[in-house]
């Protein structure tokens, strides 16, 4: 890997060039998109069988659109009982996590006969994405689907595109069978964010879309924004360490990797204060690259968007995690918390040796579904509020009212809203 010294001029450099990765520098494609979306839109079943035929290479029906019960016993059957037993032990850290972000409705009554709350509600229909294609991904099935089921969602619908053989992969099935999931649809793409958007004859629209997928996915939930609510739109994967001298230089490299492997795109970055370190990392990366099955990859991902960066202090070097604001950090310093409590910036936090990404990835419980591209400076991981909206309630006596009328109604006067202002005095008349 690249060794650079780190200085205001090359963080600049290296924040230019992750922000190459944004869906948002990819507007090309946003002509396809969007004609997929209106014809989903017209021709609703008919545009979505007949994109899954020229996409996927598989011929959908209207009895074979929709996931039988039937399929999801016959996954469970073609799944390891290791495998199974694993998504259920993760499950049960996923939802425990969740429950502690429940809200609640509340109320502040006052003897002076006012009363003002929240009124919290789940959201009624939510649509899950979950990519097909070359990669299965059950961990994002189960990360996408608990906090809907722990917030309290009513319907939650999945869409996924099938396989050549007209199937889901059993072990998605599995996941989002044993995380609740009500209704599971065999289309991908764009015209499964358009279905989920504005719905056609078999799938009935949703109030938000989660999950991720590839360029078209992504802009097409940018596209359909407003209409739904959507997470994000989520970019490549990226981690960034932050070390000092007393790190681990095989386990730094091990962990820059896991995220490295995920596509070309993806973003792995060391900050250390030690040459030292730097080095040795630098050397154990190229070791693993060697044997690594997704070596190709992770070799054009570091070439691109891999850096070790050697700053002169540890403030220097939490200022720029805290620029670069990245969806993954892990902290391997002397004091991790300490360093922590520094942090302003970032999706995931993991602290100390022992506390390796893959962890959020698969087992701990926190959502891995995080913040890309610098978003973690005003985005938040997926969550339980994600799934919920919020109603004020406002309700006044006449005797509240009477004592703060005329200042509404003057209040209302001076933006020249006469008839806010009438509202407030007709209830007051001689």
């Amino acid at each position: 890997m690249r060794i650079v010294n780190l200085t205001e001029k090359e963080r600049d450099n290296i924040l230019e060039n992750l922000l190459k990765r944004s869906p948002n520098q990819y507007g090309e494609f946003e002509s396809t998109v969007n004609d997929i979306i209106e014809n989903v839109k017209k021709n609703k079943d008919k545009a979505l069988f007949e994109y899954t035929e020229k996409f996927d290479g598989v011929k959908i029906t209207t009895d074979t659109f929709k996931v039988t019960k039937e399929e999801i016993e016959e996954a469970y059957s073609q799944v390891d009982d290791r495998l199974i037993e694993i998504i259920r032990k993760a499950l049960v850290n996923i939802r425990d996590y969740h429950q502690k972000q429940v809200r609640y409705s509340w109320f502040d009554s006052k003897p002076d006969g006012t009363m003002l709350g929240q009124k919290v509600s789940a959201l009624s229909r939510v649509g899950v994405y979950v990519p097909g294609g070359k990669a299965v991904y059950p961990s994002s099935v189960l990360m996408n689907i608990v906090p809907a089921k722990v917030a309290g969602v009513e319907k939650i619908i999945m869409t996924t595109p099938p396989g050549k053989d007209g199937k889901v992969f059993p072990v998605t099935l599995v996941a989002a069978n044993e995380a609740g999931v009500d209704e599971i649809y065999k289309v991908g793409g764009a015209q499964a964010i358009a279905a989920l958007a504005f719905g056609t004859e078999s799938i009935k629209k949703v109030d938000k879309i989660v999950g991720p997928g590839n360029i078209f996915v992504a802009l097409a939930k940018k596209a359909v924004y407003g209409h739904v609510s959507i997470d994000s739109i989520a970019g490549p994967s990226e981690i960034l360490v932050l070390a000092d001298e007393t790190a681990n230089p095989r386990y730094v490299a091990a962990d820059l990797l896991s995220q490295a492997e995920h596509d070309e795109m993806a973003s792995a970055i060391l900050i250390t204060t030690s040459m030292e370190l730097a080095e040795k990392v630098s050397e154990e990366v190229d070791g693993f690259v060697k044997v690594l099955s997704r070596k190709e990859i992770i070799q054009k991902s570091l070439d691109s968007y891999g850096y070790i960066l050697v700053a002169d202090s540890m403030e220097a070097a939490i200022d720029t995690a805290n620029e670069i604001a990245s969806e993954h950090l892990e902290i391997v310093t002397k004091n991790p918390f300490d360093t922590m409590t520094r942090i302003k910036n970032a999706g995931a936090i993991f602290l100390g040796e022992y506390s390796s990404e893959p962890l959020g990835d698969y087992f701990a419980g926190p959502n891995h579904v995080l913040p890309t591209n610098g978003t973690a400076k005003f985005f938040s991981p997926l969550s339980v509020d994600d799934f919920i909206k919020k109603s004020s309630i406002i309700s006044y006596s006449k005797e509240a009212l009477e004592l703060i009328h005329k200042d509404i109604e003057d209040f209302a006067k001076a933006e020249k809203l006469t008839a806010h202002a009438n509202s407030i005095a007709v209830r007051f008349e001689e």
